[in-house]
Parts: structure tokens; sequence; C-alpha cells
């Protein structure tokens, strides 16, 4: 590779550098790279991480992208074929569970029961449950035996 064609912004950080960077410990740090967990190259008895590995490991640890990872996750754990498994009992998980049945139902649109009990039963067997957790979290008004999704609750859960 001649001179030239090394791009003028590529950085390497040494393990103590990337352990003061990340405020860790470095042989925490020695672990990571050994294992590939960072991508790295050893150079000698020492390693050597790229600045743009090191921002990609930092991106993919970030708590930013969490919230949606773990929606997605707590759907992926209690359904199968599409269909939940079972309700979960911790209700941050079941509020995921109940939002992504939701997405059956259009905003303001007047529901009778059975179509409410058939959209459910499309995801879950107790109808019941479902719709009576609907309301307790506001997710559905029932107005004389009619049932509208409210357009005022927001679905945090990302698409699929």
């Amino acid at each position: 590779m001649e001179k030239s064609e090394i791009p003028a912004n590529l950085r390497f950080y040494s393990t103590l550098e990337v352990a003061e960077i990340l405020k860790m410990n470095i042989q925490v740090i020695a672990r990571k790279l050994a294992s590939g967990e960072i991508a790295g190259y050893k150079i000698g008895k020492d390693w050597r991480v790229s600045e743009a590995d090191l921002l990609s490991w930092i991106n993919k640890h970030s708590n930013q992208r969490r919230g949606k990872n773990r929606a997605v996750n707590v759907i992926d754990n209690f359904t199968k074929n599409g269909r939940v498994t079972a309700m979960p009992a911790q209700r941050k998980k079941r509020l995921y569970v109940l939002e992504h049945i939701l997405k059956e139902f259009k905003t303001n649109k007047i529901y009778s029961e059975p179509e409410v009990n058939e959209l459910i039963q499309k995801h879950y067997d107790d109808y019941c449950l479902v719709r009576r957790e609907f309301i307790m979290e506001k997710m559905m008004n029932r107005t004389n035996g009619k049932y509208r999704r409210n357009s005022s609750y927001k679905i945090t859960v990302a698409d699929q």
C-alpha cells in the first residue's frame, strides 16, 4: 500500500488508550480484544484498535438502542409463529406484548365486541384477558359494548 492510499483520518488506539477512553480496566479491554468482542489487530504484544471499530463497538453497546431491541426481544420470547404463547407477568413486558396485539386495531375505528375478539384471537386465545388489559391500560375505550382504539395512546414498540 502506498503512502497516498492511507486515509489521513485513520487512527489507531493502544489497549491502554482504549481503556482510558472507556474508563475501564486495561485487563478487561485486553480480554475483550483477545476474545474478538472488540475488533482489533495484535501487533507484537499489544493490540491496536481503529477508531471506526471502537466507535462501532460503543454504538453496539449503547443503551440508546436498548429500548427498541428490548421490546422486539420480549415479543420474540413470548410469541411463536405470530401468536402469543404466554402473557408476561411483568408489567413492562406485558405492555410490549399488548401493544404488539393492539397494532391490529385502527385508531378511532369503532369495533363490536365480536370483532375485537376475532382480532385478538389472531394473536392470543384468551381474548377476554387482552380486552380487559386494553381497557385498564387505556389502550382502548369501551362505550355501550363498542370498542375504539384510543388515539391518545402512543405505541412504544418499534415495528418489526
